[in-house]
């Protein structure tokens, strides 16, 4: 009798692999008919790919370049910072970098001090080819930004500056000696003119 039960633990044991073997079967090929039938329910959605013509890719193009540039004009500034990119409280100035390729590392350190940093070109990626993202540059220069609450008090000491420049200028004419400036009594002026043209 013993031998007779071993045999049935064994079929049984048989059945239970060809019925593993038959459940992983069955959900593969279930899996293989989902992903097939998405397959397809993609290709019916998605509409018949072309390849575009030129003249099509021109007129993209152009279409994409005139929403970015607005006119295209060799004469408009390159340096000219569009108002609406500035986030608000802060200041963008281009600032020399480098002169004939040469960077101007002492001149830089000392507008770091002022408090300008560059502005990433990961901000505006419009103002950059595409995949430079660390800092905007144009000829030397470079964007840099600082809080509009600093610039705004070194504007202010900048004009006072100016202001007491004149007022020394003017302390030491009135003090000059009598006799001096007795021929061509010099001014200063305080307001803009236009300045004469040398004719050719």
């Amino acid at each position: 009798m013993e031998p007779a039960k071993e045999t049935t633990g064994r079929a049984r044991a048989k059945t239970s692999r060809f019925a593993k073997v038959i459940e992983k079967t069955t959900v593969a090929a279930v899996t293989d008919a989902a992903v097939s039938e998405a397959a397809s329910l993609r290709s019916s959605v998605r509409p018949d790919l072309r390849e575009e013509s030129p003249l099509e890719r021109a007129k993209r193009r152009a279409a994409e370049i005139k929403g970015h540039l607005g006119s295209v004009d060799d004469t408009t500034d390159e340096f000219a910072i569009p108002l609406q990119i500035v986030p608000e409280g802060w200041t963008y100035e281009w600032k020399r970098k480098s002169v004939f390729g040469q960077e101007d590392s002492s001149y830089m350190m000392s507008q770091e001090a002022r408090g300008w940093e560059p502005v990433p070109a990961s901000r505006h990626r419009n103002l950059m080819p595409e995949g430079h993202y660390n800092t905007i540059e144009r000829k030397g220069m470079i964007l840099m930004e600082r809080p509009k609450e600093i610039t705004d008090e070194a504007k202010r000491a900048d004009r006072m500056r100016a202001m007491n420049q004149v007022k020394n200028r003017e302390q030491q004419l009135a003090e000059a000696q009598a006799g001096e400036f007795a021929r061509n009594k010099p001014t200063i002026s305080k307001g803009y003119e236009p300045m004469a043209m040398p004719e050719d």
